[in-house]
Parts: structure tokens; sequence; C-alpha cells
């Protein structure tokens, strides 16, 4: 299996986040190879407003999955209603997919108005039944926008997700969980979390440097970047890497 990530397009109508957006985009569509999915980890609008999604919906048509879940600057009323097509609503949005055989958990770590993210109980609960009840073959991956880990950078660093250790103890119980996939950082980084990899995705938008990547603490005229990964035939994540377009 082969997925696609990319992270924090942060489009607010200009024409800048939208020719980066695009230039990812074109990028993926001219792949010799499609991917199965394209996970998008949150911050998909800049402000929350309905144009924004509208936007993105243009933008992110593509032949393949599009799997999403909300960030910090999403707004969980007009994501449902103008990127989503559904009814507006202020509860979590948490979705299952099912990839190549794989199970894609797209989780809403939000808190409405905060740039700190945390698993609620809702969501906590809504994941421990959806591995539950998968078939006992099937591996799953965890998707969503705060990574749980220090990053070594402080931006990043103090918006991480809050309550971490009810997530570990979470995997803990579901050994299916083969990773972890995050964005938030504007810079790609891989660590662990857990026992399992923890892969942040890189940002379409203005990109991060963390301390091991240059002597800037922000360059926003770096390229946008995706990220790829492979799941092999024995469910483990055999390979992550980095473009940058």
């Amino acid at each position: 299996m082969l997925l696609a990530q990319i992270s924090d397009l942060h489009l607010d109508g200009g024409e800048r986040a939208t020719r980066r957006a695009v230039r990812v985009m074109e990028y993926l569509l001219a792949l010799p190879r499609p991917v199965d999915a394209l996970l998008v980890t949150g911050d998909i609008a800049d402000h929350g407003v309905e144009a924004e999604y509208e936007e993105a919906v243009r933008l992110l048509d593509a032949p393949f999955p599009v799997l999403t879940c909300p960030g910090n600057h999403d707004a969980r009323p007009a994501y449902r209603t103008s990127f989503l097509g559904e009814a507006p609503g202020a509860a979590p949005v948490n979705r299952v997919h099912r990839v190549a055989g794989c199970a894609v958990l797209m989780c809403d770590s939000t808190i409405p108005g905060r740039d700190e993210g945390r698993l609620d109980a809702e969501t906590l609960d809504w994941i421990d039944a959806t591995l539950t009840a998968l078939p006992a073959d099937v591996p799953a991956l965890l998707a969503f926008h705060q990574p749980p880990v220090v990053l070594h950078h402080p931006l990043p660093d103090s918006a991480r997700l809050q309550e971490p250790e009810r997530l570990a103890a979470l995997l803990a119980a579901h050994p299916r969980v083969v990773a972890v996939l995050t964005g938030h950082a504007h810079t790609a980084a891989v660590s662990a979390f857990g026992g399992r990899p923890l892969i942040v995705g890189p940002a379409v938008t203005w990109t991060l440097r963390l301390p091991w990547e240059g002597d800037r603490p922000a360059d926003r005229a770096q390229p946008p970047g995706l990220a790829f990964h492979i799941l092999d035939e024995d469910r483990r994540l055999t390979t992550h890497f980095r473009v940058v377009l």
C-alpha cells in the first residue's frame, strides 16, 4: 500500500497558498503509480470559513481517495458543511476508511479556539471501539493533527497534543496499530510514540526548520513538501520519505 500525506494547507484565498497546493496536487496526479490514498492531516483552511473549504474541495479533487481530519485552524461546522457536505455540528469529526486492506482512522484532536490538541473521551472511545470491531488481520493507522511528542522547536512544542498518556494506553491495548501520523509542526519529522513509528507530515504552506535542519527557526520561502508511506505485506510500515517540490 502506498499512501501520500500532506498537511497544513492553510488555504486563505490568497494566490500563494493556492499556488503551493496546486503544485503538490499536480505532482501527485502525474505519478506513474497512483497512490492508494492521500491523507491530509489538518489545517486545510486558514480561518475556517466556507470559502476556504470550497476552494479545498476543488483543489483536492482526485481519482484516489482523499482522507482528511481537522486541525486547529479548521472550524468543525464549516468543515462539515462546506468540505464534507454534511449537516453542521460541533462534535468531533472522526472517520474510518478502508484502504487496500488497511483501516485508516482520521481523528479529531482539535480543541475549538485553541492551538494545542486533545483526543477527548468521545474520540478515544470511538478509536477503541473502531479498532476492536476490525477483523483480526486488518492493520490500522491513526492520523490526527497535533504531534504527541516534543519536536524540540518552541512553536509546535507549545501546542502539541495534551494528555498523550491516554493515547499511549490505548495503543498498548491495540497492537494492530502500525503507525501514528500527524501534521501541525510545519515540518517533516520521524519519531516514536507508544512503541509505534510517529511520522509528522510536512506542510504545504510555509515551513518551519527544526534545529537540525538549518540555522534559521523559520523560512517561509521553502517549497511545499509531501510524504510517502509504504505498508508491506507483513503489515509493517517499511518506508517513509519526503519529497520537496
